[in-house]
């Protein structure tokens, strides 16, 4: 019986959680999530108290299309060494241990700028730090897909998502928390409050910076066909006439920037396109929706302390949940039906703004719709990562990876810029509905790529 009980498929499950780089992506996932929120949510927050109008704010949200465009340099950021970093650290390492310190030095920028006095100097800053995060990105997804065998994949999404979302419970609800303790008087703007909670987020990037720092680089593992594939190229260009550099920067070129497109089409074919679909629209309803999540609670006249109170709270605990669960229900239900219950839940929770706007200033429901929309995000992030990291061939790791997350952020990014403007034409009851209805042809995407059949 001891050993039958040891063998259960769900304990099985739970012990990969125990392997050193799946905790390792526990501290990578905070260093990658604690910057998105500081450009986004939160200083949403600070522009709205600041007195920045709505549709501003939510133009300003395009910063984070920093993100939606980050294959454009990925092929750097997979093949183009580092002076100095590389040779000590490793290709992956030196990349994001670049990016971290990039990014707490733009943190301290957007800390030292009062956007009352200077918007255009937070506007540059928040571009930084979103330019330095989506590079982290890059190198971090990379060195996730190659660092564990296939089957850990999923753990290591779980870990990772964990990790993110309790930066991004930080950046919210810690960055809010301080700013509440700083502040003398909630009834007047303070830029003071503001400044001590982003200097102490910059802070925080320390613990990205250790971790990089103690991990150990991971070793790729190149399929011989992409070897071959990638030679006979080499062998095309030399027999029409290139030689020297000019052979060198075009098979460069080729390798690193058009090799991971071509890739990824050949091994799915017209199957890419509907892969493709569903990656772009699969968090529309989550992204769109966020970037007004904070306005809306200071209109509905919830506090700083509120806010970060139940976000902290309750959203830490749903969060550290969602992921986990989303991770083992991936290892035991498959990648496609976590992705479809993770597709329903995202629109569903949606629809409890709906609620909360009707509620008014109702603490306890702030905590049950802040408590479900964390758990259901949780779940489909995780299992959302899965599949993703299933998709990539090791050879272009971080480009086809980048190149996935560029599709998935673009169109709801876009989206989202125009979703202050929404709220003032239509209030906040419709533009709620509207993003739970806009996930609704997410869950047939899912369907049709479910019942497509892998690649040989």
């Amino acid at each position: 019986m001891p050993s039958s009980l040891s063998n259960h498929p769900w304990l099985a499950a739970l012990k990969v959680y125990t392997h050193p780089r799946v905790v390792g992506m526990l501290f990578l996932g905070f260093s990658a999530g604690l910057p998105l929120l500081l450009v986004l949510g939160t200083l949403s927050f600070w522009l709205s108290e600041a007195g920045i109008a709505r549709a501003t704010i939510g133009h300003l949200s395009w910063v984070g299309l920093a993100y939606g465009f980050k294959f454009l340099w990925s092929p750097l950021v997979d093949r183009l060494p580092l002076p100095f970093l590389t040779r000590m650290l490793g290709k992956r390492r030196a990349w994001l241990l670049l990016s971290q310190i990039c990014i707490a030095a733009a943190l301290l920028g957007m800390a030292n700028t009062d956007p009352v006095l200077n918007l255009m100097h937070m506007v540059f800053f928040a571009l930084a730090v979103a330019f330095a995060s989506a590079t982290q990105d890059i190198a971090l997804d990379a060195y996730r897909i190659e660092a564990v065998e296939t089957e850990k994949q999923g753990a290591m999404a779980a870990t990772y998502q964990a990790g993110y979302r309790i930066a991004m419970i930080t950046a919210g609800a810690g960055a809010l928390w301080i700013a509440a303790s700083f502040d003398p008087s909630e009834a007047t703007y303070d830029y003071r409050p503001w400044q001590v909670a982003y200097t102490v987020m910059a802070a925080l990037m320390v613990i990205g910076m250790l971790t990089t720092l103690i991990i150990r680089e991971p070793e790729k593992k190149i399929s011989v066909s992409t070897v071959e594939r990638e030679a006979h190229t080499r062998e095309r260009f030399a027999a029409a006439g290139l030689s020297g550099w000019p052979l060198t920067a075009t098979a460069w070129f080729y390798s690193a920037v058009l090799s991971p497109f071509i890739d990824f089409i050949q091994r799915y074919k017209w199957q890419a396109l509907l892969m493709l679909g569903l990656i772009a629209t699969y968090r529309i309803s989550d992204v769109v929706m966020g970037v007004m999540s904070n306005p809306f609670y200071q209109e509905l006249g919830f506090t700083k302390d509120e806010v970060a109170t139940v976000s902290k709270v309750y959203g830490v605990i749903m969060t550290i949940v969602g992921a986990g669960l989303g991770g083992l229900l991936t290892l035991r239900l498959g990648v496609m039906r976590t992705l479809f219950l993770g597709a329903v839940l995202s629109a569903a929770t949606n629809l409890l703004f709906v609620w909360l706007a009707g509620r008014g200033h109702d603490v306890s429901a702030l905590v049950f719709t802040v408590s479900a929309d964390n758990l259901s995000a949780g779940i489909a992030s995780s299992a959302f990562v899965a599949y993703l990291s299933s998709l990539v061939n090791q050879a272009y790791s971080a480009t086809q990876y980048a190149l996935f997350t560029s599709v998935m952020l673009l169109l709801p990014k876009f989206i989202a810029g125009f979703s202050g403007e929404f709220v003032d034409a239509y209030g906040w009851a419709s533009f709620f509905t509207g993003t739970a209805a806009i996930g609704v042809p997410v869950l047939l995407l899912v369907w049709l790529v479910g019942r497509q059949r892998p690649p040989n």
